[in-house]
């Protein structure tokens, strides 16, 4: 009853005019720059960090989350209409959304992910209002041997990603994974692999160039090669059948989508690891316990509900180490942590007990930034198809315009445009070879977070490499990943032994 009690003078703030307004205005603001590649929750919370002094800090927080809320529903927009992720989190839509919007299902593919998002949104907020206190417990007891066994586990997801061919998959993530060691090493300051002598490489290849080069640039050398006529897409206008039939579809995805929402919110509530892990797993998961494995990648709905409510499960979740703990749980709640320091507020079990009204408050909006989000995402749908009926020289263009804009703007170097070239060259090449894309991605975003982890733990260990599997935790997710890598080795060899010693036609 005390739990109800706070909650309901949190709603008493949060249902204020001005924050019901700020809350309206952050979720649109945060799904258009979401939905464009480049930009993101962080860069969006960043911008508008500097003027949230002119409101008080219950309704400063509201707006950044607000913000982050419609981002993260953005991010499915691009990466479903263009195939381009504007954002790691988003990676994973694009493997199945983009060849829904192919096949004329773009406006059932973004009412699935609307959906989804609202399902894992609500579920994770939920539950970190009934477990926020017992969980920061559970979030202190990770420390670098977990990090690095939950992203082996990640890693092991992604062998199921790569179809039937389990060499050209590993064979991708350790690409992926020297990529991802292109830089400074973390520990001793030295340069390693920098190609050519170009300084550019010295800060490393962000993930974003490689994605836009490889989906955006890559996408459209192979669309150019392989489209006749321009895409099929869904007539503009979205009905309310079509609204209704989507939801319905959504539905018989309740099981994927729970799993989904408690393991985002979970993995999105350790710090470090945030929403694109839980992503990831959570799309290989669901691709290994489908009963159509076969259909993801081709324009699987599953494929674009298991990752859209795990990412917005994780950005609930990424909140509760930084409200509890003091600790960010991702890049973006790195900021908000900064916006809370910058009001006076100090984050820790003690913001609880000495500022109630903020904290519930803040879990309160949650809840109506939730449900503003999936009522302005599902109006602008047909806003979003329509954009999909311009000529298709006109969109080629636009998208590489963009492309080349989006890679630019982080960064301002005109390196990062030279690499987005020639990685969509390569990815147009690898592509026609039929290597699977998405591990080589993956690889990247997570190889840094993986190495940080186990050199940590190496040198607190003074070398022990059994530290990985004698404690508790890191030893069950080190038991489970060696599960997940050894299952579709199975199924592929039990495929080609029937095929071996089934009766010649």
């Amino acid at each position: 009853m005390e739990l109800l009690g706070y909650l309901g003078e949190g709603f008493a703030t949060s249902l204020m005019p001005i924050n019901i307004l700020i809350v309206m205005i952050g979720v649109t603001a945060g799904l258009f720059i979401g939905a464009m590649p480049g930009l993101g929750s962080v860069n969006g919370v960043a911008i508008v960090l500097p003027i949230t002094f002119i409101v008080p800090p219950s309704s400063a927080i509201i707006l950044l989350c607000a913000i982050y809320y419609g981002a993260m529903y953005g991010g499915a927009i691009s990466s479903i209409l263009l195939g381009i992720p504007g954002a790691s989190t988003a990676v994973a839509t694009t493997f199945d959304g983009r060849p829904m919007a192919q096949q004329g299902k773009a406006g059932l593919a973004l009412i699935a992910a609307a959906a989804a998002s609202f399902v894992g949104g609500t579920i994770s907020v939920v539950l970190f209002t009934l477990f926020a206190v017992p969980l920061a417990d559970v979030a202190l007891a990770f420390g670098p041997a977990e990090e690095f066994a939950l992203v082996l586990l990640a890693f092991t997801t992604f062998v199921g990603l790569g179809g039937d061919d389990v060499l050209k998959t590993i064979i991708m993530i350790c690409l992926g994974l020297v990529l991802s060691a292109v830089g400074l090493d973390l520990i001793s300051g030295d340069p390693r692999l920098i190609f050519f002598d170009q300084p550019g490489f010295y800060s490393g290849i962000s993930f974003l160039v490689l994605a836009i080069g490889i989906y955006g640039v890559g996408e459209i050398l192979y669309t150019i090669e392989t489209q006749k006529s321009a895409p099929q897409v869904t007539p503009a206008r979205i009905t309310f059948r079509e609204l209704w039939y989507g939801l319905k579809e959504i539905n018989k995805l309740w099981k994927t989508m729970s799993f989904g929402s408690f393991l985002g919110f979970f993995v999105g509530m350790l710090p470090a690891a945030g929403a694109t892990p839980a992503a990831l797993m959570s799309y290989g998961i669901a691709k290994l316990l489908s009963k159509k494995p076969e259909t993801f990648g081709k324009g699987a709905i599953e494929g674009v509900a298991a990752p859209e409510t795990a990412n917005n499960a994780a950005s609930t979740g990424s909140l509760l180490p930084m409200l509890t703990l003091g600790i960010p749980g991702s890049p973006t709640t790195a900021l908000l942590l900064g916006g809370m320091v910058m009001w006076g507020l100090v984050p820790g079990p003690m913001l609880f007990i000495e500022q109630p009204d903020f904290v519930w408050g803040l879990i309160s909006s949650l809840y109506t930034a939730n449900l503003f989000a999936v009522l302005v995402n599902l109006a602008l749908i047909p806003l979003f198809v329509w954009a999909l009926r311009m000529p298709f020289t006109v969109l080629c263009s636009l998208v590489f315009v963009l492309c080349l804009v989006g890679g630019f703007a982080p960064s301002q170097k005109l390196h990062d445009v030279w690499l987005i070239v020639g990685f969509g060259v390569a990815g147009y090449v690898l592509r026609k070879a039929d290597y699977p894309m998405a591990p080589l991605v993956l690889a990247l975003v997570l190889g840094p977070l993986m190495e940080r982890s186990f050199r940590q733990t190496l040198i607190a260990e003074q070398g022990n490499m059994m530290a990985f599997v004698e404690r508790p935790i890191s030893g069950t997710f080190m038991a489970i990943a060696a599960l997940f890598f050894v299952l579709p080795m199975l199924k592929h060899v039990k495929r080609l032994l029937r095929r071996d010693l089934s009766p010649a036609e």
